[in-house]
């Protein structure tokens, strides 16, 4: 008998960078009243994260990419509207690009304090945000076997999604160098390879039992079983900037898991690969972006993101023609031609410099950018500096 389709509906988490109009700087203590209004406002959907510099929001349960639009432009607008009237202004991306993490302060929950004591300065330079997009897999089994293999894509989603080029003032030479931070902590970066639901479940299980973790919520893979909702979430792209290059991933993602569903259905499935092939692809797409060339290891060689999103583009066109998100899917092709938010924001970094500007000049450009784009164009707090 065929196995019921995942629904795959969708929720997306992003955690949102608190600025200074003034000068672009963070803002690294806010108003005590600025989370209050913002939890009167939305509720659960909005939550305190590891810094007090950042705000999290995560969107309701969307059927499709189309409710998940309205759902983030209807959580930008709020956020950004209260963060306004508390004297601050709201930018999506994945790192500041002057903020200097020893001068950041932490939230006081338990859960923040836990992680500051156990991993120490670990902790306390995780001043990084990301995006999370969870799809909803109502079968277990099925839920670890896509996780299997949607791995192959993860540096694909991690190239078209880089928006962390800067860090401490520095232009790095990385498009995502959030990755970098984040994978100081254990447990995070590439997921175990999975037998079973009940592999996953032994697994948690031997870590809590022997006091390695508290719960599941503690392994930070790149994709892992959501430990509180029957979904597969994907956790290995920067924030994006602009709206749409985040429903673009989303639309990959989804479409992606149902391509793969339609696979198994027919007793195939994507070749596995070694950890270290899918490491080498990761650290590419973390270097350079869509300016990648990444190893298609089935041809033999490298291929540049530019063909590689042509060749996923016309792979998944009719799962994302079922889905409803053929428009976000192709959209993928713009992301390449005109540049992730990382490429914008080296790109106004550079043209600010030849047009005379010194460095710190030329990185309060880039906020200024990034506080305007985060809203799509449809107005933000401005930012002076």
């Amino acid at each position: 008998m065929a196995q019921a389709a995942p629904s795959l509906s969708l929720g997306i988490e992003e955690e949102y960078l608190l600025v200074d109009p003034a000068d672009g700087e963070l803002v690294s203590s806010p108003d005590a009243g600025f989370i209050p209004v913002c939890e009167a406002a939305l509720g659960e959907q909005v939550t305190r994260e590891l810094l007090q510099a950042q705000v999290e929001v995560g969107t309701a349960v969307c059927d499709d990419v189309a409710a998940a639009r309205a759902e983030l432009h209807r959580l930008r607008r709020t956020i950004a509207d209260i963060a306004g009237t508390h004297g601050m202004a709201l930018v999506a991306a994945s790192t500041h690009p002057t903020a200097a993490w020893t001068e950041q302060e932490s939230t006081k929950r338990a859960r923040y304090r836990a992680l500051t004591e156990d991993f120490q300065a670990l902790a306390r330079r995780q001043a990084v945000s990301g995006m999370h997009i969870h799809a909803q897999i109502e079968d277990e089994d099925l839920r670890i076997d896509l996780m299997n293999q949607v791995g192959y894509f993860l540096p694909h989603l991690l190239a078209l999604s880089t928006s962390s080029s800067f860090w401490s003032g520095q232009d790095t030479g990385l498009k995502a160098f959030r990755r970098t931070v984040a994978q100081d902590l254990p447990r995070s970066g590439t997921a175990e390879r999975l037998a079973s639901w009940r592999d996953w479940q032994q697994l948690v299980e031997t870590m809590t039992g022997v006091g390695l973790i508290e719960d599941a919520t503690h392994i930070w893979w790149d994709i892992r079983p959501s430990a509180k909702h029957p979904t597969l979430e994907l956790r290995i792209t920067d924030i994006c900037t602009r709206v749409e290059d985040a429903l673009t991933i989303a639309a990959i993602f989804q479409s992606l898991l149902h391509h793969l569903w339609r696979l198994r259905e027919r007793n195939q499935g994507w070749r596995h690969y070694r950890r270290i092939l899918i490491e080498e692809n990761k650290w590419r797409a973390q270097r350079w972006g869509v300016e990648a060339d990444l190893a298609d290891f089935a041809a033999g060689r490298l291929k540049p993101m530019g063909e590689l999103v042509g060749e996923l583009v016309e792979l998944l066109r009719e799962d994302a023609a079922e889905l409803g998100c053929l428009a976000e899917l192709e959209r993928a092709r713009t992301i390449v031609a005109e540049g992730t938010s990382a490429d914008r924001q080296l790109a106004v970094y550079r043209a600010a410099l030849e047009q005379g500007a010194d460095e710190p000049e030329a990185l309060r450009a880039v906020v200024r950018w990034l506080a305007e784009a985060t809203l799509d164009g449809f107005g933000s707090p401005p930012v002076s500096g």
